[in-house]
């Protein structure tokens, strides 16, 4: 039930108190909750704003280092892209015969029930979501300050307090309306095609003018383990092909529109990474690109002259775009397992602006909060595998579901060739960077395991602790008091929302607190403005 405060107020009417262009009535039948508002167009920039991010300025070092040659590198590129749209293939399946929020986590729970789901969960919500999120932050603020520190690397400080800024004003700009936060995903998405443009448009020329002598495969390894560890930098790159089926729920058409948008998103970051790194190979060697920590950075430098300050500006709208498209993303993760039972209660509920304010708020702070850990990249690296484990586990629900659900509607019907394809080139990429790296394998192995004891004392009925409920209640009725939300289904309109704030001061009033009558009929009046919350 909406909780308001049933202390003694001021005098005012609550029309002046209230925020009329917030809370806009709303007619008798709305039932509230995330509204479709995201075109085509929308879904095409939110998918290709949170794959091109920080991945294609950095990932070029890690594949060329693993595969040993330009043209290998060049190989495992198209091939990553090529297997992501396999997997964005079969997604789209189940994205248009499960329309949930949440994606691969509803998947999952509709297949192999809420223990697989609750693990998937969990490892996303609270540690690869917010630590990517924070180093995406990061890399904005580093290249944001890299032109007002040219010699030196800026201020930890500094970086870290304009990565919490930037997450801040992002967070504030999904708080504030849907529309707004994909306008900024729709003109960042820009401004990052505009970056790869220029960097491509001059590869071209360096391509035409002749400078082909470091398209070799000489120096190509022939060591498996370093294969995968390459097809594993490249595909951390095109991570964020999925993040639509998060928000499918706010998408028009989604039967027509989130096919559409999975392939012109994956077919045209395809083209532009390839195209990216055939750039950078017509001015940069093999040395140069493995010694440099930002082979954009260093591509300007040699070959824009003065010009090249504007590189690290055009990266940070990269990275401030990719940061929007995970808090975006997120958000919606977590209110799909609130949905579910598998998260607190008060982030199912939606603002009267059809945003989900606690979920976004959850995503911000734990992302700051992982602004003070020292080392997050390490973190990510743990649980790197955990995350193509997941994705494999999703798209293995699509076969299952063939098998177990035949009767569900399936507006499009994969061949089964392509998830299974999908699910034996996913143990590959997983099983030999784990050979690899034992350490790293066991340390995301734990932090998978931790989710095991939540599950058991929170979730589990046979299992979990008892008393919790009126700590949450409070939790959750100061929560909509902040935030003016209210669960899914129950919007209440302007006019409503001004009536219980009447009621409740009547309720309170001295003057009638001793009328048993009067305390009758404003209770009887209450529970009829409230019922349907």
């Amino acid at each position: 039930m909406l909780a308001m405060d049933k202390s003694p107020k001021s005098t005012n009417g609550c029309e002046d108190e209230c925020d009329t262009d917030a809370l806009k009535s709303e007619a008798e039948d709305d039932k509230g909750g995330l509204e479709a508002k995201m075109s085509l167009l929308n879904g095409i920039t939110v998918i290709v704003g949170s794959i091109i991010g920080s991945g294609i300025f950095v990932s070029p070092t890690g594949v060329l280092k693993y595969t040993g040659s330009v043209n290998a590198s060049l190989l495992v590129w198209i091939t990553s892209g090529v297997f992501s749209m396999v997997g964005a293939y079969c997604y789209a399946e189940l994205g248009t015969m499960i329309r949930q929020s949440g994606a691969d986590y509803a998947y999952i729970m509709e297949t192999f029930g809420p223990f697989a789901a609750f693990i998937r969960l969990w490892i996303e919500c609270m540690i690869v979501r917010p630590c990517s999120q924070a180093i995406v932050a990061l890399t904005f603020s580093v290249y944001v300050l890299k032109p007002i520190f040219p010699e030196c690397q800026p201020p930890d400080e500094a970086t870290r307090l304009l990565a919490a800024c930037c997450i801040l004003l992002l967070t504030f700009i999904n708080c504030w309306s849907v529309r707004a936060a994909t306008r900024v995903q729709d003109w960042f998405t820009y401004a990052k095609l505009l970056a790869l443009f220029i960097i491509i448009a001059a590869g071209m020329y360096q391509l035409c003018t002749g400078h082909v002598e470091h398209f070799t495969f000489e120096g190509t390894t022939d060591d498996v383990t370093s294969i995968a560890l390459s097809f594993y930098s490249g595909l951390f790159a095109y991570n964020g092909w999925n993040y639509l089926n998060f928000i499918i729920e706010e998408l028009k058409d989604p039967v027509r529109n989130l096919p559409r948008a999975i392939a012109i998103s994956c077919t045209l970051v395809t083209i532009v990474y390839t195209l990216t790194n055939v750039a950078f190979y017509t001015t940069l060697s093999p040395t140069e690109v493995l010694g440099s920590a930002a082979v954009a950075v260093t591509f300007a430098e040699r070959l824009f002259g003065a010009f090249a300050l504007c590189i690290p500006l055009f990266v940070a709208a990269s990275t401030f775009g990719a940061v929007n498209g995970v808090l975006l993303t997120s958000s919606r993760l977590f209110y799909a397992g609130a949905a579910q039972g598998q998260m607190p209660a008060m982030l199912t509920m939606v603002s009267s602006r059809a945003t989900p304010v606690p979920a976004v708020l959850a995503v911000a702070l734990l992302s700051l909060l992982y602004l003070t850990v020292s080392d997050i990249q390490a973190l990510i690296n743990y649980v790197g595998f955990a995350t193509w484990l997941s994705i494999g586990a999703a798209v293995l629900c699509l076969p299952v579901l063939r098998y177990t659900q035949p009767n569900l509607e399936r507006p499009i019907k994969v061949n089964l060739f392509f998830p299974i394809l999908y699910i034996i080139c996913t143990i590959l990429v997983v099983a030999f960077p784990a050979v690899a790296s034992p350490a790293e394998t066991g340390v995301g192995c734990l932090m998978i395991l931790t989710a095991v004891p939540v599950y058991l004392l929170l979730l589990e009925p046979r299992t979990r602790l008892t008393g919790l409920g009126s700590l949450t209640d409070a939790a959750t009725r100061l929560i909509q008091k902040l935030t003016l939300s209210v669960r899914p289904k129950t919007k209440v309109g302007l006019r409503e929302f001004i009536q219980i704030n009447k009621l409740y001061k009547l309720m309170n009033d001295p003057s009638t607190r001793f009328d048993t009558q009067t305390q009758i009929q404003n209770n009887g009046k209450f529970d009829k403005y409230t019922s349907r919350i």
